[in-house]
């Protein structure tokens, strides 16, 4: 990182489209709340800066434009496997010798494969190759369709919920050897708009660990789903979770600590291949940083989300690359819900045991009719003080949580940051301004940056998201800039932050003071601070960022 505070040039920003998103973007515009944490007069490149972008503004397309060459920090909310869009899984399906489900428009695996040169699957009566796609435009469109919301349109037992959650499982026959070129694609994308940190959850192989899971007893009784669902369950005893741990370490759940990290080795190493980085050629995604969050499956038996866990907690202590670990899948399902309590609980002990280990967890997303009442009443509050979340996912449910104000006063004063998926709350739950919870949360103080959620699969980039914060609930140029600066106060990367007070922009540690934000070249105490600490280079590097973009703007 801390080359580029010699050598830093403006990136080349090419990537600026505009996606069947933006048809929404022109709804009525939510009232302004002024961000908390800038300097309270803008300075004069800030100045010129907020001219441009107001000029911009009355045009979507000439603010996204705009916004493409904007810097943006970091993305926090990120699934790598709903971050890549349809038409790559359509070349590796083919590349996998994969067939097509042509009722479903699902991926399936070859019942065998041929002994010619080249081998072709053998696919079964009824259905098609992946690589026939490439031959047949009609089966090409359909695949997009059935790997993303592309062309959705709800109908009758079939919500945007449904269609969203429903991809995964039509792409998931793909072999994960490419996850290189799919960490390129999200690096790529993301160095065209201005982005320089990528935070991806991603889920390892579970095969080895489910055999483990398999011959292991549960140490206690189902759980209520009725209670659980008001967070009143007792769920599962410190002991009983404390024996599980062991039983599970004796056998051999740290032995899968090694098969996830070779599988990340492989991955960026093919990453760095793809991009050529390190060499005179190396292109502009190798100047992304990537790090990962351990996705944990929440929508399993109580048994294998504790494996899960604790295996998370296990490979991000040692391994610096996993900076932290998230619960994912649909928050909404039996298992998630009836489950929620105790696996918050699971957090709270295991949390104990590896205090250091950071937690984003995502909660509240969930909306009215989606779940009965009493289940929009405590996720987010129980992810908060029981599953220790020092970021929050979604948080779109906050207003119908038990005692919703001093719940926002809690977030706001412990500093705890939500990741806001303008579209992907929309395209999912069906929620949009006036109905998002964006306006609450910045009248609150609470911290909160935009992120794409599954840019893939919604067919989006994180631009397309800060225009529609700013179309729909009309932020301005310094509250975007907040939430760039805000997505690398709150990454999960080692090291105290640039910034001497939590969320506060205007002052920097005493080591970095009296001098140009993000110059080229540091004071010898600055310089050693920012060596010290991996945020604080990555902060200082959106600062150099910023004085480039306002710089160069007419």
């Amino acid at each position: 990182m801390l080359h580029r505070l010699q050598t830093i040039t403006p990136a080349s920003f090419l990537l600026c489209f505009v996606t069947a998103a933006h048809a929404q973007i022109a709804a009525p515009r939510a009232a302004s709340v002024i961000a908390k944490g800038t300097a309270a007069t803008p300075t004069p490149r800030e100045q010129r800066a907020i001219k441009a972008f107001n000029t911009a503004r009355p045009s979507p397309l000439q603010l996204n434009a705009f916004l493409t060459r904007m810097p943006k920090g970091a993305d926090l909310h990120m699934h790598l496997s709903g971050a890549v869009y349809a038409e790559t899984f359509i070349k590796d399906g083919a590349a996998d010798l994969l067939c097509v489900d042509p009722t479903t428009h699902s991926f399936i695996k070859p019942s065998a494969t041929t002994r010619s040169i080249p081998p072709q699957p053998v696919c079964g009566e009824g259905n098609v190759r992946a690589e026939d796609a490439f031959k047949d435009q009609k089966l090409y469109d359909a695949l997009v369709d059935s790997f993303s919301m592309r062309a959705f349109v709800p109908s009758a037992g079939v919500s945007g919920h449904d269609q969203f959650f429903s991809t995964f499982d039509r792409f998931r026959s793909l072999n994960k050897s490419h996850t290189g070129e799919w960490l390129d694609e999200v690096a790529t994308r993301a160095a065209a708009q201005n982005e320089q940190y990528l935070e991806v959850m991603e889920t390892p192989i579970f095969t080895d660990l489910s055999k483990i899971v398999s011959n292991i007893d549960w140490p206690s009784t189902p759980a209520d789903p009725a209670q659980n669902r008001t967070g009143d369950a007792t769920g599962t005893s410190r002991e009983d979770l404390s024996h599980l741990r062991d039983t599970l370490l004796n056998a051999g759940l740290r032995d899968e600590v090694a098969v996830d990290r070779k599988e990340l080795d492989d991955a960026l190493d093919a990453r760095d291949r793809i991009e050529n980085c390190g060499q005179p050629s190396a292109r502009s995604a190798c100047s992304v940083k990537v790090r990962f969050l351990y996705q944990v499956l929440r929508a399993f038996p109580p048994q294998h989300v504790f494996a899960q866990t604790l295996l998370a907690f296990e490979v991000a202590s040692v391994d610096p690359r996993v900076v932290g670990l998230n619960f994912v899948q649909p928050e909404d399902v039996y298992l998630s819900m009836s489950e929620y309590h105790r696996q918050m609980l699971m957090l709270d002990y295991l949390h104990s045991v590896y205090p250091k280990v950071h937690i984003a967890l995502h909660a509240g997303e969930i909306a009215p009719g989606l779940v009965p009442p009493d289940g929009l009443r405590f996720h987010i509050r129980e992810a908060v003080d029981l599953g220790h979340a020092e970021r929050i996912g979604h948080g779109v449910d906050v207003m119908y949580e038990n005692e919703p104000q001093a719940l926002l006063k809690e977030l706001a004063d412990r500093h705890i940051m939500v990741e806001i998926n303008l579209t992907s709350n929309d395209v999912i739950l069906g929620v949009t301004t006036p109905w998002h919870p964006l306006p609450s949360y910045r009248a609150a103080g609470v911290p909160i940056a935009l992120s794409t959620d599954d840019e893939g699969v919604s067919r989006i980039d994180l631009t397309n998201e800060y225009t529609r914060a700013a179309m729909e609930f009309n932020l301005s140029y310094l509250d975007l800039k907040q939430s760039a600066r805000t997505s690398l106060e709150h990454d999960f990367l080692p090291g105290p932050s640039l910034w001497q007070q939590p969320d506060v922009f205007s002052k920097t540690v005493a080591a970095c003071a009296g001098q140009p934000l993000g110059g080229a070249n540091p004071t010898p105490n600055c310089l050693s601070f920012l060596q010290s600490s991996e945020k604080a280079a990555e902060q200082w590097e959106l600062e150099h960022r910023y004085d480039l973009f306002e710089s160069n703007l007419p």
